[in-house]
């Protein structure tokens, strides 16, 4: 390979690595916040969108979501001023937060039970461009260096006779610019965007995904530290506002960027299967603020395949079953299994905790005769435990006995993973003193 096209493949997996994330986001955004009639729309930019249902395998617009705290979304436009997110005084039994998330999918901020208090206030939420100081009346100002930003609000749902409550809480979280709080003249509005469809064929492993990086990346100014790193991708026509066009490439400059992605993938299909799989590193060290990642775009993209928008070790920590005791994939259709929680020994969760079942090939929720697509620490009423205290759930495809039905997770007939999730860890969830406990295959 020359060495102008082996630098072409060195730098696209860089940046290959470095966008998809941005990318992958960008799906929910025009999903959720551009393509109105769609499916998985919640609300225009700078609108609240309250779902006040928990996720279904419907719901496609976001892969590996929970489904036990009803969503509210909202796509934040910070160009021409900042938004006041106010929130309401909630039960504090009763989790929620309030996740911020930038358009690299840094989770810069929290707020909520753990991170403000159950108390609720009024917070400002400025962009990179914002030089103002904090009103009266608002608790805390936090930037976002990016123009375009992510709000994910999780009310706890406890049971279906619920949802009444959760309504009621989501009708207290309020959104306005901050002309609108302040009762003053809005201020010039910022240029419209023309969000283009995405091709959800070839978006994320094409070279077509640099299209639309160099759109994302004219909403984030680029950081101190990333310098050199977008001075590479932009000598490869990588970068915020440059023309891009994959179909104009010679046959052997269009295979450069493509082996360079299918370099990044396959580098993280190692840390997958080394790393992940074997939980030596865990989700606490992929989700993060800026600072916590230090510009780490393996980890960042290993979060977006894994999970895009997952939270950040202190608000919760996910534990994933990709292979069984022995190390096989998961599979439904081959196998039956058990997971076996010992009598005091149940995950350390001050909020909550809850373990969900994802199809593997399309990382959504997996429909069944049941609707159930989890169990969780508010079960436990329902749940059998056994002779000796401790808790057994079975997981297959097929029903279990009548008198093992009620801690069923229902699987499908092919492959799969599991998703437990402790919402507020404890501290011995944090240092890793609490064992996961394995997934046995039992037939």
């Amino acid at each position: 390979m020359p060495a102008e096209t082996q630098a072409i493949r060195a730098i696209a997996k860089e940046a290959y690595l470095y966008g998809f994330p941005m990318v992958e986001a960008y799906k929910a955004l025009y999903a959720q916040a551009v393509e109105q009639g769609g499916p998985n729309y919640k609300a225009p930019f700078n609108q609240l969108g309250n779902t006040a249902k928990v996720f279904t395998p419907a719901d496609t617009a976001i892969v590996t979501p929970n489904s036990d705290t009803p969503y509210s979304m909202l796509w934040m436009d910070l160009r021409a001023e900042p938004l006041v997110l106010t929130l309401p005084e909630i039960d504090p039994k009763r989790f929620y937060h309030v996740q911020l998330i930038d358009l690299f999918t840094h989770n810069f901020a929290y707020l909520g039970q753990r991170a403000t208090g159950s108390l609720g206030g009024r917070f400002l939420i400025a962009g990179p461009g914002w030089k103002g100081g904090t009103p009266t009346g608002v608790q805390k100002m936090l930037h976002c260096e990016t123009d375009i930003a992510y709000a994910i609000y999780r009310t706890q749902l406890f049971g279906p006779a619920d949802i009444e409550n959760v309504k009621r809480v989501q009708a207290g979280y309020k959104v306005q610019t901050l002309s609108q709080f302040l009762d003053k003249p809005a201020p010039p509005a910022a240029p419209p965007i023309a969000w283009p469809k995405p091709d959800l064929q070839a978006m994320t492993e094409t070279p077509a995904i640099f299209r639309y990086m160099n759109l994302l990346l004219t909403f984030c100014p680029a950081h101190p530290t990333e310098t050199a790193v977008l001075k590479r991708f932009a000598s490869i026509g990588v970068g915020a506002g440059l023309p891009f066009d994959e179909t104009a490439f010679a046959p052997e400059v269009k295979k450069a960027y493509e082996d360079g992605i299918a370099d990044g993938v396959n580098e993280y299909e190692a840390l997958k299967r080394t790393e992940v799989d074997t939980r030596k590193i865990g989700t606490p060290d992929l989700f993060g603020a800026r600072e916590h990642l230090n510009n780490n775009y393996l980890y960042r993209y290993a979060a977006a395949r894994l999970g895009i928008f997952g939270n950040s070790g202190e608000e919760a920590i996910y534990h994933v079953y990709f292979v069984d005791s022995s190390g096989a994939p998961l599979n439904g259709a081959q196998h039956r299994y058990a997971v076996t929680f010992g009598e005091g020994k149940l995950p350390p969760a001050k909020a909550f905790w809850s373990m969900t079942m994802y199809d593997g090939k399309t990382q959504l929720l997996v429909d069944n005769v049941l609707n159930r697509y989890l169990i969780s620490s508010p079960m436990l009423r329902q749940l059998e435990t056994d002779a000796d205290g401790a808790l057994t759930l079975a997981v297959q495809h097929v029903p279990p006995a009548p008198d093992s039905g009620s801690n069923w997770l229902p699987a499908p007939a092919g492959p799969f993973f599991l998703v437990l999730r402790l919402y507020e860890p404890s501290a011995e969830a944090i240092s890793g003193t609490w064992e996961v406990p394995p997934l046995r295959a039992t037939s």
